[in-house]
């Protein structure tokens, strides 16, 4: 009786607060906000967030930003009360004082963003919201102040705790196989059989971490290929035509693609739990699988080679590996992190630079980025505690003997304003 009174619960909130005869309140959207944070019973606030987020949709970019702009400005902390409850904790530390402290410093837009959830379906238009958010908040000290707002909520709403690893494969229902052709970040999906080559064959894989929320919005995908030996070339991987192998007798992992889906969750890490998760179920399911690796983009090498003035119009294969490599392991923030985004992520996730190969990539946006040159990040599952460890605390990059012979012969050579980059 209990989950058919949950089920029963769920289809009267459906068909009540999103049904397509809701009428719109007439008060303006300022006063259904305000009534909805001073809301005291369920059903009330249930029906004011509804017309919240009806009213929201309907929304100009225009109409959006005032809407940001009230919750930025009019639904901030009061720094006179923060100053005040902070001054009484600190005198007399209790549980009182210190609820009046948290709640001090607690904007009533938390408030707002968490009754707005409440509505079945929300969880998908907030994140939404939080997309028009960046997207139209620019550089905005307010709704920069306003973001983080959402992103502490989000921080909660989307740990690991909830999220589910699904495989996606060429069964899987056409609205989830749509998205994975639009969201595709790194290597276009260009039609419905090239999805097929990725997804249909027995030496390919691809998975999601799905929200229960968001049970139709993949949240972040990977596509992995089982191989013989460590690839060197995405054509290789994609190919038409190409002969696959069993899974039995793969050795090799290799995660070539992983797409983020969500613009409004940018800053949600979900990469790292995903690589893991999905290793370790790759190595449950097929003992013989030895090696997880990567085959990346560098996307940030041929805009620092510009930045730096060296030249690698006509560079031979070992001529653009050692600039690459020298890029990967030498180019740094201020913050002493690489200055690579791809190899923060995978470095951070306790993997270690492992290959760099030329010609691996000749699509244009693999040429126009990195002049063609891919890396393997690889995976040894028994040291990515320790790796971790080295960058996150000391920003060591963990790479291997050739990665580093071939930094080191790059660090020999003046490579900036030269007409041809000197062979190694």
């Amino acid at each position: 009786m209990t989950i058919l009174g949950d089920l029963l619960s769920t289809i009267f909130e459906r068909r009540y607060f999103r049904g397509p005869t809701a009428q719109l309140d007439g008060r303006s959207l300022e006063d259904l906000i305000e009534a909805l944070v001073g809301a005291t019973g369920d059903v009330t606030g249930l029906t004011i967030a509804d017309q919240i987020l009806l009213r929201y949709q309907e929304l100009t970019d225009e109409g959006k930003l005032t809407f940001f702009h009230h919750l930025a400005g009019d639904m901030n902390i009061d720094p006179d009360q923060v100053r005040e409850t902070l001054d009484a904790y600190e005198a007399s530390p209790s549980k009182q004082t210190y609820r009046d402290f948290m709640a001090s410093v607690e904007p009533d837009r938390q408030e707002l963003i968490r009754r707005l959830n409440q509505i079945p379906g929300a969880t998908q238009i907030l994140v939404q919201m939080r997309a028009d958010l960046l997207r139209l908040g620019g550089t905005d000290h307010e709704l920069q102040a306003l973001d983080q707002d959402f992103r502490h909520l989000f921080l909660s709403w989307f740990n690991r705790g909830f999220l589910v690893l699904r495989p996606i494969s060429w069964e899987s229902p056409a609205h989830i196989l749509e998205k994975i052709i639009a969201y595709e970040a790194v290597h276009e999906i260009g039609s419905w059989e090239d999805l097929r080559r990725r997804l249909a064959p027995v030496d390919r894989r691809c998975f999601a971490f799905f929200h229960p929320s968001m049970p139709d919005e993949p949240l972040i995908f990977v596509e992995v290929a089982l191989t013989s030996d460590i690839p060197g070339s995405v054509q290789d991987l994609l190919a038409e035509g190409r002969e696959p192998i069993t899974a039995e007798k793969a050795r090799t992992a290799v995660f070539y693609s992983i797409s983020n889906c969500q613009a409004g969750l940018a800053g949600i890490s979900f990469g790292n739990s995903l690589i893991k998760q999905v290793a370790t179920d790759l190595a449950a399911e097929l003992p013989d699988l030895k090696t997880f690796v990567t085959l990346s983009p560098i996307p940030g090498l041929t805009r620092w080679l510009n930045h730096e003035g060296i030249s690698f119009e006509g560079a031979d294969a070992r001529q653009l590996k050692l600039l690459a490599a020298h890029y990967l392991m030498s180019a740094k923030r201020k913050d002493g992190l690489p200055l690579d985004p791809v190899a923060r992520f995978h470095l951070g996730n306790g993997a270690l630079v492992h290959a760099v190969h030329a010609d691996a990539d000749l699509s244009e946006k693999g040429t126009s980025q990195s002049a063609g040159v891919m890396v393997n990040y690889l995976y040894d599952l028994a040291k990515v505690p320790q790796n971790h460890e080295g960058f996150a605390t000391r920003q060591e990059i963990a790479a291997s003997s050739e990665i580093r012979s071939l930094d080191g012969s790059a660090r020999k050579q003046d490579l900036s304003n030269q007409d041809q980059v000197p062979a190694a």
